[in-house]
């Protein structure tokens, strides 16, 4: 009895850590993740009518959905749960996404949204290839925990909001891009650079990447179906070429202006 009063007792605040061990990378990506769940919550073609307390707790889910599936699938106690810099950075990047999701006329702030996922993105691709590589696995298992690392928090969001999960849906090389970047890392990590190049330099081709096919259209094929049985979308147009010309009626088609609905005679609207 004793032994567990001291227990109870010795409950702290917890440590903060900034540095160390990958800690200020997978701060950054947790951050920034957090900041696009707080953004893709609000983005019309995801909105479902979240309190602001929904809106924070979806960019918990991006901001560390990913990093806690990466533990527990390496057995470990997540990273978030044991360094409360995780929770106050991402309660912050959370609140500063509701925030700024809209620009003036209500249009979503598409471009904001995409360039912090593409940032995001490698950051935590490069974190779950090492986490993997530390945890001993094969090469494939290593690439297989930075692509979930990557995606997870996105998947548990789409979820949530009731829509396909990115993964599964045509879009510009979402999943590629997480793998391609932690295959760079495990080049570079095979090479003997030192921790910052191994980093720096996956995150450089993966960013890259992600902006390029973002602006020049660059997207998964779609599988192979009998003609004339379900006619695809073209996608969402999102930056660069994509969105260039596009009238307000097909941004609103395309789920980035929330739309307005005319008020009745009892003063509600339709």
């Amino acid at each position: 009895m004793t032994g567990q009063g001291i227990v109870a007792a010795g409950v702290t605040f917890g440590h903060f850590q900034w540095t160390g061990g990958f800690t200020a990378i997978d701060l950054i990506a947790a951050t920034t993740n957090a900041l696009n769940g707080a953004l893709l919550a609000r983005r019309p073609d995801h909105y479902r009518n979240f309190t602001i307390v929904g809106v924070i707790l979806m960019a918990f889910l991006g901001g560390i959905g990913g990093g806690v599936t990466r533990d527990v699938l390496l057995n470990k106690i997540p990273a978030a749960l044991l360094n409360p810099a995780y929770i106050l950075l991402c309660l912050a990047a959370g609140i500063v996404g509701y925030q700024i999701a809209f620009a003036a006329g209500q249009l979503f702030r598409e471009g904001l949204f995409q360039f912090m996922t593409s940032f995001s993105l490698p950051w935590y691709a490069i974190v779950g290839a090492q986490s993997g590589e530390m945890a001993h696995l094969p090469v494939l298992g290593t690439l297989l925990l930075a692509v979930v690392a990557t995606t997870a928090g996105r998947y548990y969001i789409d979820i949530t909001s009731g829509v396909p999960p990115k993964q599964f849906v045509r879009g510009e090389w979402f999943v590629v891009t997480a793998l391609l970047t932690g295959l760079v890392w495990v080049i570079c990590q095979d090479a003997g650079l030192n921790t910052w190049w191994s980093a720096g330099i996956p995150f450089a081709i993966g960013f890259t990447f992600r902006v390029l096919a973002l602006y020049l259209g660059w997207e998964e094929p779609l599988a192979k179906e009998p003609t004339g049985v379900y006619k695809h979308s073209d996608g969402r147009p999102l930056l660069g070429r994509k969105l260039t010309g596009k009238s307000h009626r097909e941004l609103e088609d395309l789920g980035l202006v929330v739309e307005h609905r005319a008020a009745g005679a009892n003063g509600h609207t339709a």
